[in-house]
């Protein structure tokens, strides 16, 4: 697509921010911002600071492409701000986000669409501090038997997230998430294949990418295994057969839809032996450098990614105008 083809010419690409997952941002931002500018689109990337809203107010954008990870792109606050200034921009909106974000909302959501998703319980840090830790963690043994994963109630890149196996490990996986949130999901722990099913919709209902095997040499996929090199291998398409497949496509476009997101999103997904897919999470600004995911996905699509990434700034510039 070229540059003013309905009306988008001018792209700004947001990517920074002051979370945890900044220097993540930055790069599926400068990747964003290459493929849009190859596709012949007038491109700026810039950092979101105290100098942003008073440039948009200035500034003449067509369309504004949020690359922001972590609480200050994925809790929906920022796209409030675009929405309430009228502003175009690529992905869920403001509502959708927030649901997104928010772990144990997420998965009551999806589980209501009939998608399984792992038993669990979500515990603040207050109910710790009000009930006793050795209190409440005995009840949690006694429901959820190790192996678990326990994870911060928002986030993402697997940030303060633990797989737990005994009491000690336990006890130190709280501590160790209540430092990225004050609220922790205790999650049961499905063993199978790992899988992110990327979502992609152009302006003609959501599609499903080709699912992407996560096979991290440690075992988990962690913080380290999702970005260092050599610590994770991928494949795309997903060492799958087909009628698995097709049920983790249908499991990822079902959560999609129960969490209200648009034009693009990222599934991920446990498949345990039985062939079941198990919703883990979703993420509404999937990482889009050159070994994420969904990036895998779109190759093994057979798409351009600059082409894509083109496609979606016209399709935020058309629900715009709705």
């Amino acid at each position: 697509m070229s540059a003013g083809e309905n009306g988008a010419s001018r792209v700004l690409v947001l990517a920074g921010g002051i979370s945890h997952e900044r220097d993540i941002s930055l790069k599926s931002g400068r990747r964003v911002a290459d493929g849009l500018a190859a596709h012949g689109l007038d491109v700026a990337l810039r950092d979101p600071d105290a100098t942003l809203l008073p440039t948009l107010l200035a500034e003449q954008w067509d369309v504004l492409w949020p690359t922001l990870h972590g609480a200050s792109g994925e809790d929906g606050a920022l796209r409030a701000l675009l929405e309430f200034l009228g502003l175009p921009f690529v992905g869920s909106t403001a509502d959708a986000t927030r649901l997104a974000w928010d772990k144990p909302r997420a998965k009551t959501l999806v589980e209501r669409a009939g998608v399984p998703t792992p038993h669990s319980i979500t515990l603040t840090r207050d109910t710790f501090r009000e009930l006793g830790a050795e209190s409440v963690l005995a009840v949690v043994r006694g429901e959820l038997p190790p192996p678990v994963a326990v994870k911060p109630a928002q986030g993402g890149s697997a940030q303060g997230v633990s797989i737990v196996g005994d009491d000690d490990e336990l006890r130190r996986a709280m501590v160790l998430a209540f430092t990225y949130c004050d609220v922790a999901l205790i999650e049961q722990r499905i063993t199978g294949v790992e899988v992110a099913i990327g979502i992609l919709d152009t302006g003609d209902g959501p599609v499903a990418l080709p699912a992407v095997e996560i096979e991290p040499l440690s075992g988990v996929y962690g913080f380290e295994a999702r970005y260092n090199a050599g610590e994770t291998r991928f494949y795309a398409p997903a060492r799958i057969d087909e009628s698995v497949a097709a049920r983790a496509t249908e499991a990822a476009l079902a959560a999609h839809r129960a969490l209200g997101l648009r034009h693009l999103s990222r599934i991920d997904m446990i498949i345990d032996g039985a062939g079941t897919p198990w919703f883990l999470e979703a993420a509404i600004m999937p990482g889009l450098t050159e070994t994420s995911t969904f990036a895998l996905a779109l190759e093994a699509a057979g798409h351009d990614v600059g082409w894509v990434f083109a496609e979606l700034a016209q399709a935020a510039l058309r629900d715009a105008r709705r």
